[in-house]
């Protein structure tokens, strides 16, 4: 709290302004200034307040509400001074721990190449809070403090800061979830360098590019990252299942807290004989799903045997509970049917097939005309051609059952005819749409259960979402085209997610909901205005200094919910 002091020095009285506050238990002088003696002081607030008042010579803007928010969630997980553990610092200047720190923040907020940091970080609260000069933010330094983290510490620094998470957030760790995707990059053909950029079927359909594959390791708790791994982006879900399985029973080991009941939840694509069977040896119960195709006998089981689990939580889902070797061992299976999903299926396929039944009808309109011709200019259609186009239609999913061809010649020319098969589609709409086949060795639960356990696998999906959103936590774009450079950069990737979402949790705790994205929105809206005034005059002997005055941009109601909901206040002075 302020409060006037005088002091009597030389037989006169000087005032003072000061601050005191507890620190540590015992008061402290923490702000104090100058006013000079009574007179002084009159003779100022007269002048004061018969001047007008002084114009303001310029302003500037920082973004402030996303920055500190985060970097608020980064100082409570001590990241910087984890990274410094296990990278010790190499000369003077910021350390190894700050630089990485600055590229998880840009991450979050604007991803941008590491030539451009400095620019962002100009015009950031940050510059308040982390001992760096813009000057020493080059692309170069960048590239030398991210070269001194060795591939072998990175699994040491995630499981340092994880375990700290762990246990200052109270993560819940009975549900663990964990997929893999590929992001495709930019890295040359002819770059030998690098072993993780592969040509691969890429999940966002860049076939022409090399992709890196990154499998992630989730607390079905809100997301939150728990593990990560870095693989070349050729190489099948299944074997990469297979190769991070010991370090996910050694991370296990690491945070399990006392957790008896772990169930590791993952999609079909991770499936394999070998993989269940090495599930088997680790402490990890599980819950995973079926291809269903391959499963024509549960498939044909009828409706009228399902039960409803909307007394559940689960409305629009029926289930049928029943037990089946799959992958060498009898397991318990649940087949569900999910009206919101055969909806959203009979959809995606109907636009499909009226897609195809126009390709069709065009080419066989074209063929038609090509037989009309009297002339014989040009190469007409041939059958080969002409197969191969319509094979190339039909590649997707359930159209070569749907759709009966024929491709021969008549009198010299190509003709096609064609039907759509309606009791495939009639059978495929009461055996497999609307269907998902699940498995697990938690026999004692509920169907329910159950369904919600493989259920919170779209935290993973939703992590990779977001990953790949340009505006914010993008992986993209990167620069970097060593296998060492790409592993920090991903790691860096996953530790901005990693604060995103316990911002998100965070928020949720105080009774909002709301997207990473739409959070991060309003956040980065936050700004702070610093208004500088021309100097007052000096003190005798004392250079003039301008006077600088700091407000908030306003706030719209969101935005206030936030800065209250987080108390970034308390940031301002900082």
């Amino acid at each position: 709290m302020a409060s006037l002091v005088k002091k009597r020095i030389g037989g006169k009285s000087y005032y003072y302004a000061r601050e005191c506050k507890r620190v540590d238990g015992k008061p402290k002088i923490v702000w104090q200034k100058y006013l000079g003696k009574a007179d002084d002081i009159v003779r100022r607030m007269s002048e004061d307040a018969s001047a007008d008042p002084p114009q303001p010579r310029e302003a500037f803007i920082t973004e402030f509400g996303a920055v500190a928010a985060l970097y608020g969630l980064a100082d409570r997980l001590q990241i910087t001074a984890a990274i410094d553990r296990h990278v010790p610092q190499s000369g003077d200047g910021p350390s190894v721990g700050t630089y990485l720190l600055l590229a998880i923040l840009n991450r979050c907020v604007a991803p941008c190449s590491k030539a451009a940091v400095a620019e962002w970080f100009e015009a950031t609260a940050l510059r308040r809070w982390l001992d760096v000069e813009a000057r020493q933010l080059t692309s170069q330094r960048f590239w030398d403090n991210m070269d001194r983290v060795s591939r072998a510490c990175i699994p040491r620094i995630e499981e340092e800061i994880t375990a700290r998470m762990v246990r200052e957030f109270d993560i819940d760790l009975r549900r663990i979830l964990f997929d893999g995707t590929n992001f495709f990059t930019f890295i040359d053909t002819f770059n030998e360098r690098a072993t993780l950029p592969q040509r691969g079927k890429s999940k966002e359909g860049r076939t022409s590019l090399r992709i890196v594959g990154v499998g992630l390791m989730a607390a079905a708790d809100f997301g939150v990252p728990l593990f990560h791994r870095t693989y070349p982006g050729n190489q099948p879900d299944s074997t990469t299942f297979a190769s991070v399985l010991p370090e996910l029973v050694a991370r296990y080991r690491a945070l399990h807290q006392g957790v008896e009941h772990l169930t590791l939840v993952f999609d079909k694509g991770n499936n394999s004989a070998e993989n269940l069977q090495n599930l088997e040896a680790t402490p990890y119960h599980f819950v995973g799903s079926l291809v269903p195709t391959q499963h024509a006998d549960l498939l044909k089981i009828p409706r009228r045997r399902f039960r409803s689990l909307e007394d559940d939580g689960l409305p629009g889902v029926t289930a049928y509970r029943t037990r089946k070797e799959v992958y060498g061992a009898r397991r318990t299976i649940i087949v569900t049917h999910n009206d919101n999903l055969f909806v959203a299926q009979t959809r995606t396929l109907l636009r499909e097939i009226g897609k195809r039944q126009t390709r069709l009808q065009e080419l066989q309109r074209s063929l038609h005309a090509w037989r009309q011709r009297r002339d014989r200019r040009g190469n007409p259609p041939t059958v080969a051609g002409t197969q191969k186009k319509v094979a190339a239609w039909m590649k997707a999913r359930h159209m070569k059952e749907l759709f009966h061809f024929d491709i021969r010649e008549q009198n010299g020319r190509t003709a096609l005819t064609y039907r759509f098969d309606h009791a495939a589609w009639q059978r495929l709409q009461r055996t497999l749409l609307g269907k998902t086949l699940l498995f697990t060795d938690n026999d004692e639960w509920s169907d329910a259960e159950i369904v919600q356990a493989y259920r919170s696998q779209h935290h993973v999906e939703s992590a990779f979402r977001c990953v790949k959103d340009p505006h914010h936590l993008s992986i993209r774009p990167q620069f970097h085209w060593t296998d060492q450079k790409i592993e920090v950069h991903v790691l860096c990737c996953v530790l901005a997610y990693m604060l995103c979402a316990l911002l998100r949790r965070e928020l949720h705790h105080k009774g909002i909901d709301r997207s990473i994205r739409a959070i991060l929105d309003d956040l980065s809206g936050i700004r702070e205005v610093g208004v500088i005034f021309p100097p007052h005059r000096a003190r005798r002997g004392h250079e003039p200094t301008p006077v600088i005055k700091t407000t908030l941009s306003a706030l719209s109601d969101d935005q206030r919910t936030l800065y209250n909901a987080l108390d970034l206040e308390r940031r301002r002075g900082t």
